[in-house]
């Protein structure tokens, strides 16, 4: 009794994809959590099958508007620009034996340069040393969990790193599939600008500053 939740803004160009790799699953619902799209997202969503519903722009109020019209007994949180490969429905559906965990993907990029790989491997790194998996690994949960840990909260920006600190490690485990995300930030920023943005917008959370004033940072 799975529920897919997908957050969306002006989403047109990646939705699809992100829906055709999630039918893999034969979940209970999709739901797409639109907020404010102006372009075909919500449209696209309904063809496809999915639920929309609307909340207030911003990942964590959209991720907790999800969660909160879910009927599934797990959620699986997704970004619209992220992609789970070939055979996660599987994986994913062993790991669901196990609801004391939350569960995230290996991080991927859908561009060949060898930036990339470097940025594959930092993250591997970050999510092994520091238990820091970003939202665009996606994160599989027990609804139980989800409450227990207070779930998403709404937040413009960070609410993946809050959520995740306080699962802590040894509720969180990789799976061994990778959830395949578009590089198309890092082109346009360049793979040092948008990897050091990142790197200085996770710093400021640490040190308390409050996450809207990251996100204008964070652009």
């Amino acid at each position: 009794m799975l529920t897919i939740i997908v957050p969306t803004l002006n989403a047109a160009h990646a939705l699809p994809r992100t829906l055709a790799a999630c039918a893999e699953m034969h979940a209970l619902e999709h739901i797409v959590v639109d907020g404010g799209s102006i372009d075909e997202t919500r449209a696209l969503a309904m063809c496809l099958g999915a639920r929309v519903i609307t909340a207030p722009p911003g990942r964590g109020t959209q991720l907790a508007a999800g969660a909160a019209a879910a009927r599934g007994d797990w959620l699986l949180f997704l970004h619209a620009d992220s992609c789970p490969a070939p055979g996660w429905a599987a994986v994913a559906r062993a790991r669901m034996a196990d609801p004391a965990r939350a569960h995230y993907f290996r991080f991927a990029l859908d561009d060949p340069a060898p930036q990339a790989r470097r940025l594959e491997r930092l993250v591997a790194w970050r999510c092994r040393t520091l238990a820091l998996p970003y939202g665009d690994q996606g994160l599989l949960i027990a609804r139980t969990l989800y409450g227990d840990v207070g779930g998403y909260r709404p937040l413009p920006l960070m609410e993946d790193v809050d959520l995740v600190r306080r699962l802590g490690r040894r509720r969180l485990k990789a799976l061994p599939v990778p959830v395949i995300t578009s590089a198309e930030r890092w082109r346009r920023d360049g793979w040092t600008g948008r990897s050091a943005r990142n790197l200085v917008c996770l710093a400021l959370w640490f040190l308390g500053v409050p996450p809207r004033a990251i996100r204008r940072l964070y652009g």
